[in-house]
């Protein structure tokens, strides 16, 4: 009996190289699809039957991600009523291997009576589909990883890396940020970390461990036992932040002084403490604290005034990390 990873290694190597070849055929054609879908007024409609448009599914969840309108369309349910969702401020996108018109033949038409653009994903250079086609990209592969050159693999995977090429040239066309992505996806996990805000969970009020600038040593200390955050803070007449001072920094110091325990704050606070906007995401806290090798961030207004305070623990109790 063969070793099943060898079968597996024999995949991965047709299919890559298979990808690898569309490099040498991207030409103008596919600068064209990308400055139709840029100036498209409607959506992107995405058709493909069997594996093609399981791969069309694919790609148009993808293009709506990335801010692109999108929705696959079944070219069967096309020929029954599903007509009426193409208009003709719309852009066809059609995937086939072979480029047999069947049941997209209604659909081109259709597209053609609207005069809207198609873009066509082939694996068959010359077919029908490809020469209808206002702009054809050439997905052909030199074979299927399926051993007798039949079950759709390496084609299948090309015409889904050339629908991600479109995606990403796209997103960087339009700048499209990572806070755009996370609007567009609010349940999931980027999105909650690049849309949640540090004034959502951080420490304020009786929560937040606060000194006076002639608070004792040992009344830092239980200040920063009682509230539980590793730290006291210290605000000026005006309500700035005037300093921090950590579990880590009493360690430190008492390590270099003997009498540390007869300091006041105003004598151990360190002045220039990491803070940020709490109206900031949480994403850029984490990124700042990650920076720094921080785990408490003290949280201001925009005039620099002390708020509370963000404990690391808080954003991994948040399952954001």
């Amino acid at each position: 009996m063969t070793d099943p990873k060898d079968h597996a290694r024999e995949v991965f190597r047709i299919e890559s190289e298979a990808v690898a070849a569309l490099t040498d055929r991207l030409d103008d054609s596919f600068d064209r699809a990308v400055e139709a879908i840029l100036n498209c007024k409607g959506r992107v409609i995405v058709a493909g039957m069997g594996k093609s448009g399981l791969i069309g599914k694919k790609i148009a969840a993808t293009f709506n991600s990335t801010g692109i309108s999108s929705f696959f369309l079944h070219p069967a349910e096309a020929m029954h009523g599903d007509l009426g969702l193409v208009r003709n401020e719309d852009i066809l996108m059609l995937i086939s291997k072979s480029g047999q018109m069947g049941e997209a033949d209604l659909l081109v038409s259709t597209a053609h009576r609207l005069g809207i653009s198609i873009i066509v994903l082939c694996g068959t250079v010359g077919s029908e589909m490809y020469q209808r086609a206002d702009i054809a990209l050439d997905c052909s592969v030199a074979t299927e990883a399926c051993p007798n050159n039949l079950v759709p693999t390496s084609s299948s995977t090309a015409a889904l890396v050339m629908g991600d090429a479109l995606a990403v040239a796209l997103l960087k066309a339009r700048s499209f940020s990572a806070k755009e992505f996370a609007v567009l996806h609010p349940g999931g996990f980027l999105g909650r970390r690049l849309l949640m805000k540090v004034s959502e969970i951080h420490h304020v009020g009786v929560e937040l461990p606060l000194v006076s600038q002639q608070a004792t040593m040992k009344e830092m200390i239980l200040e920063m036992t009682g509230k539980r955050l590793g730290c006291v803070v210290m605000a000026d007449s005006d309500g700035r932040l005037g300093g921090i001072f950590t579990d880590g920094d009493l360690r430190r110091l008492a390590e270099k002084r003997d009498d540390f325990y007869k300091l006041t704050a105003g004598e151990v606070l360190i002045k220039n403490a990491k803070s940020i906007e709490a109206d900031a995401v949480l994403d850029e806290a984490l990124a700042l604290m990650e920076k720094h090798s921080i785990s408490q961030l003290v949280t201001v207004d925009k005039n620099g005034r002390l708020i509370g305070i963000l404990h690391l623990h808080d954003i991994l109790k948040s399952k954001l990390v």
